[in-house]
């Protein structure tokens, strides 16, 4: 947490920033080529997957409804990214080097399985945020489904602050307000007319979905940052084969409740599908695994960011391929949140190093043993970062 240290030598206070983990810490103390890499790739995938996937669910309907349980579709996406994260795990545990920790022994598992219990938080509101994809794409076009997901940026800035202590510029939190003027553009005129749901209004039914679709995924993806940074040591596949499996067992028992209520026949989790949900089904599973190394390794925040970025993707192909009009207000919406982009990435604010050198050569200067105590409240993470990342560029681009 946010706070200060008391040197008992010089009486100094100190600085301490916010430490998800200290290999975390670690991780961010050296922003590399390899880094930024990492990050353009991440973006260039998400747009893709992120970009297609409210069209795949377009063309799984048939007469404007869904043939299959969207619940069976989530159950299935677990399952085959449980197949990767194992398939990967066996590849990463034939890697490793004389001296390495094991990755598949029964203490180890257990072990990880004991520090990442968080992830059952993410995974139960994915399972529930998975579903109400389906039910928004009853209401809104599959490009108004993408520009109402990004109102999640501003609700998961908010739980940065509140839950991971982020800091934001005042020039960050104008571009995310911009971002929401952008949206509420696109959106003036986005809902069918004549229609109702739950004996509701169209328009107080398919608000109150946005409601939920909007701050369930926003928890999620905070949680799952949190989650996945807090055991920064621990393999992320092993870390996604646990966040998987919860979110199998979640989507499992939406299946048995389901049956309950309509009866056996509806636990049929291959009835209704057809060639558009088996590749909704591997988008899915590619778009989970991509955003757990965005969580990882990069932020959330640019994760929705590049999701904004698939907006623009996700109107000229429905415009395409379903004749969905690309209107002034859909136009005039993503250029505001363009800018917005640019302003916000333009303006980040610099992760404050644990140590500064300017200090420690004041430090030094004044006294040698005023300079170890102090040296050893302040520096040990940074030592340590450099210890552990000297060969950094030197590494593979993405875990394996």
């Amino acid at each position: 947490m946010n706070g200060e240290v008391e040197c008992s030598v010089c009486h100094a206070k100190v600085p301490v920033p916010a430490a998800v983990s200290k290999a975390y810490d670690n991780h961010r103390s050296t922003v590399s080529s390899r880094q930024r890499a990492l990050n353009v790739l991440l973006v260039s995938g998400d747009c893709i997957l992120a970009g297609l996937q409210p069209i795949l669910v377009y063309m799984s309907k048939v007469d404007g409804k869904f043939k299959f349980s969207p619940i069976s579709v989530n159950f299935l996406t677990e399952i085959t990214k449980i197949i990767f994260a194992i398939i990967m795990l066996f590849i990463q545990a034939r890697r490793l080097k004389v001296g390495d920790k094991p990755l598949l022994t029964v203490s180890t598992f257990m072990q990880a399985a004991r520090n990442n219990v968080l992830l059952a938080v993410p995974a139960l509101l994915y399972a529930i945020n998975n579903y109400l994809k389906f039910i928004m794409q009853l209401y809104f076009n599959p490009a108004s489904v993408k520009m109402l997901s990004n109102l999640k940026v501003l609700v998961i800035a908010v739980l940065l602050k509140i839950i991971m202590r982020r800091r934001f510029s005042t020039i960050q939190w104008e571009a995310l307000a911009l971002l929401l003027i952008g949206i509420s553009v696109n959106q003036l005129k986005s809902l069918p007319e004549g229609s109702s749901t739950l004996g509701l209004p169209v328009a107080a039914g398919a608000y109150l979905y946005t409601l939920f679709f909007v701050t369930v995924p926003a928890l999620a993806s905070v949680y799952n940052e949190k989650a996945l940074k807090s055991q920064f040591d621990t393999s992320i596949y092993l870390q996604n084969l646990f966040l998987y499996g919860y979110g199998a067992i979640f989507n499992f028992l939406g299946l048995v409740i389901t049956a309950i209520i309509q009866g056996p026949s509806s636990f049929n989790i291959l009835e209704g599908h057809s060639k558009a949900t088996m590749f909704l089904i591997c988008n899915n599973a590619a778009q989970g695994i991509l955003s757990s190394f965005f969580f990882k390794y990069a932020d959330t925040i640019l994760k929705k960011y590049s999701s904004t970025i698939a907006t623009i993707f996700t109107g000229v192909a429905s415009a395409v391929l379903f004749g969905h009009t690309l209107t002034i207000n859909f136009v005039l919406g993503i250029s505001i949140v363009i800018i917005s982009m640019h302003q916000y990435l333009s303006n980040q604010i610099k992760d404050v190093v644990p140590s500064s050198k300017v200090e420690m050569a004041d430090v030094h200067d004044h006294s040698r043993v005023k300079e170890s105590v102090c040296v050893n409240v302040t520096d040990s993470v940074a030592s340590e970062a450099k210890h552990r990342h000297g060969s950094d560029e030197r590494q593979p681009l993405l875990p394996v």
